[in-house]
């Protein structure tokens, strides 16, 4: 049996073939996880349209790969949270705040653009509490709904939408939040030691938010950390960082060295809740170190310079022209010929194929704590 195995060199993160680094005891003779449903918590990374119904339009050209119009996604098609969807057999979420052809017989995705973990981030009002208590309504109004008119008869149509009141403890609990604190920390120009020290905090909150869920029956979790948000075009081009704050693939290094230190803390945290609560099953994933490894490999992987941006321009001066932005009906953030060359979108979110590239490395296990694929995270390794 073998795995895959990250490792630094220089600072350049490469993949590599190495004989067996997962456990043998770790899933071996498991059978594959049937989750009935997913429930989503995040922000942009992970929002399948409730931004765009309740704050503001996520114009054309986003979408345009897959779905070939507008979708309510952040990128050019599919997010890894619809790939980890495909890869169990489940359809894409519904966003709770949308109401227009929603179903969420399998799930609903509470995540919006711009959340943040902590209540006082500037960016939207739908923190991650907000959202947990977003599921709390929609678990009561629906398993309401589902036993006053569904039960003890041929299910109607109306019932086909509902999610089944047994599904809630079954259902895979996914959590990718906390990037747009670490950001508004910075665009506030806040030393970093003052968004250092708010980190504790901020996963104070997020444990909070996980034991509030557990309470309502959810044991199944699966936690990304956070992106290397100093890889992001986005990021180098507004802080403009000197030499040697930038490390051999363009990113800037303390704001990755910040994301890092928010990961370790949150591993430790994972760890505990572990111990908290032990009826449930947690996989912690290391999507930095994935995301990291695409963007030092970029070209051999058949991308252009992650540093370059496919939808949206950043000219001299500092002027930004946003991705899909209209000026008297003519659109000036149009999009680059072929977007699947290209890691990032916009400038901060990842196109389809890097997503894609992602997720075939996340939901395998070979980024996963304990490492386990995602159709066996149901089960409770005893390591």
């Amino acid at each position: 049996m073998e795995s895959i195995r990250l490792f630094s060199m220089s600072g350049l993160f490469v993949l590599t073939l190495v004989a067996l680094m997962i456990p043998a005891s770790i899933g071996r003779g498991w059978q594959r996880c049937r989750f009935p449903a997913i429930y989503n918590f995040g922000d942009s990374n992970s929002d399948t349209g409730a931004c765009n119904a309740a704050v503001a339009e996520i114009p054309s050209p986003y979408g345009q790969t897959f779905f070939k119009q507008p979708s309510g996604r952040a990128s050019d098609g599919r997010l890894i949270i619809d790939f980890l969807a495909e890869n169990l057999g489940l359809p894409y979420l519904s966003a709770y705040l949308d109401s227009i052809g929603t179903n969420f017989r399998h799930g609903a995705n509470f995540a919006t653009g711009g959340s943040c973990i902590q209540p006082a981030c500037g960016y939207s009002p739908f923190n991650l509490a907000t959202q947990v208590s977003q599921f709390i309504h929609f678990k009561a109004r629906t398993t309401a709904l589902y036993n006053q008119l569904c039960l003890n008869r041929k299910i109607p149509a109306h019932c086909i939408d509902l999610p089944r009141p047994d599904d809630f403890s079954k259902a895979m609990y996914t959590l990718d939040i906390g990037h747009n604190d670490l950001a508004y920390g910075y665009l506030q120009h806040r030393a970093e030691g003052r968004i250092r020290a708010s980190i504790p905090n901020m996963l104070t909150l997020f444990c909070q938010a996980v034991h509030v869920l557990y309470s309502e029956g959810a044991r199944i979790f699966w936690i990304h950390n956070m992106d290397p948000i100093g890889c992001l075009p986005f990021s180098v081009m507004m802080y403009q960082p000197k030499a040697h704050n930038v490390d051999r693939n363009g990113c800037v290094m303390p704001q990755n060295e910040m994301a890092k230190e928010f990961n370790r803390q949150l591993k430790d945290k994972v760890s505990q809740l572990r111990t908290q609560l032990p009826s449930a099953a947690f996989t912690y994933i290391d999507v930095y170190s994935a995301k990291y490894a695409l963007i030092s490999d970029a070209k051999q992987q058949g991308f252009v310079d992650p540093r370059t941006f496919c939808c949206g321009s950043y000219g001299h001066h500092g002027h930004h022209v946003d991705c899909g932005k209209k000026v008297n009906g003519t659109v000036y953030g149009s999009s680059c010929r072929y977007p699947s060359r290209h890691i990032s979108w916009d400038g901060i979110h990842f196109t389809e194929a890097a997503n894609l590239w992602v997720a075939n490395r996340t939901l395998n296990g070979f980024f996963s704590d304990p490492p386990v694929s995602i159709d066996k995270a149901c089960h409770r390794p005893q390591l």
